[in-house]
């Protein structure tokens, strides 16, 4: 890294993490094939993996977590069909209207704190069979919920909204991006989760510092969709061993360390709840991500993110005065600190517009 790059400290997502030097050397050594003609040894052995730790019977690897959310919805949805999943879904706000445009999919939006709801909103949303109603057909949970605050389901809800979804015929699925952190912070296994869904999606390129990728497990027959849709949308990749060797290393060396991005998270937030004129319950941490407020007399959020980005603290405005931050594999705790005390500097005075 230059020294620009050591100077920056970057929480604008969990994405912006770099390849470790031992993940590149697993990158250097991967043994791969061609994936489109289904024989890359690298990719197979993270499909298994997968598959394995998700408790289901096969996996696809996909470049993104976007369209590993695309292609579930397309391998359990017609066009016409419906999907229910909180206003504030990841499928809702960041991945560019594509329910409708791929799938031809409407969206039944359901509300709640933290990006939660519970069955009495699945029962009261459902839509019987009718000529004039688009058909329900799927379920869609985000664990954890990014817009949310990083919140985590709890196991028990998660159990009320599938069971309920099941018992109306309806398909689910669940966007795990961030599933990692919400097992680093429960202590319980994907498979506790994953149980309760047809599908489950995963990324490595977030809490877990791969360069890219996800995947999506579940049964047999749906995850050959999964595949004949990702082709269909441009997502197969030749020689992508390379990416399946630094998720594979990511799986089974960057899982347990996300409870030290956790406890930065929290660190953070316990600083910025004492700077004048942000506010924030540290409370509401729960595990990598941060979101507070600045007053407007301080200045906007936009605003205040320029400003702090000139003295090399990176963070993403969320709204007209929420910013978000994020901590990740590339963050310690002495750049927590320090990140503290920019921003306690740069706020001590209205921003410039």
């Amino acid at each position: 890294m230059t020294s620009r790059e050591h100077s920056v400290i970057d929480l604008r997502s969990d994405t912006v993490t770099r390849p470790t030097p031992e993940m590149r050397k697993a990158i250097e050594r991967a043994e791969v094939g061609d994936d489109v003609l289904g024989d890359d040894p690298t990719v197979i052995r993270l499909q298994e993996r997968v598959a394995e730790i998700m408790g289901k019977e096969a996996a696809c690897f996909v470049p993104t977590g976007t369209m590993a959310n695309q292609t579930s919805i397309r391998a359990q949805c017609e066009h016409g069909d419906e999907i229910l999943c909180h206003e504030d879904s990841h499928i809702v706000h960041y991945e560019t209207g594509s329910p409708a445009a791929l799938s031809g999919c409407m969206v039944r939006p359901a509300r709640g704190e933290g990006g939660l709801f519970d069955e009495d909103q699945v029962r009261a949303l459902h839509r019987p069979d009718s000529i004039h109603a688009p058909r329900m057909r799927l379920l869609i949970v985000e664990n954890t919920h990014n817009k949310g605050g990083g919140t985590i389901w709890p196991i028990a809800q998660i159990e009320r909204v599938t069971r309920a979804a099941k018992e109306l015929g309806m398909r689910r699925h669940l966007d795990g991006a961030r599933i990692w952190n919400a097992c680093a912070a429960t202590g319980m296994s994907p498979k506790d989760y994953a149980q309760h869904f047809d599908t489950i999606s995963c990324c490595f390129s977030k809490g877990l510092g791969a360069p890219a990728g996800s995947a999506v497990a579940g049964d047999r027959a749906t995850i050959a969709r999964v595949a004949r849709f990702r082709k269909m949308f441009g997502g197969t990749m030749r020689q992508s061993g390379v990416l399946a060797a630094a998720a594979i290393y990511a799986l089974d060396h960057h899982r347990e360390r996300l409870v030290e991005d956790h406890a930065n998270a929290k660190r953070l937030a316990s600083g910025l709840a004492e700077i004048p004129g942000v506010r924030l319950d540290p409370r509401s941490v729960q595990t990598n991500m941060v979101f507070f407020d600045v007053i407007p007399e301080i200045g906007t959020a936009a605003a205040v993110c320029q400003t702090l980005r000139a003295r090399n603290v990176w963070m993403l405005p969320n709204g007209p005065q929420r910013i978000r931050a994020v901590c990740h594999l590339d963050v310690n705790a002495a750049m927590i600190d320090r990140a503290v005390a920019v921003i306690a500097e740069a706020l001590s005075a209205p921003v410039p517009a």
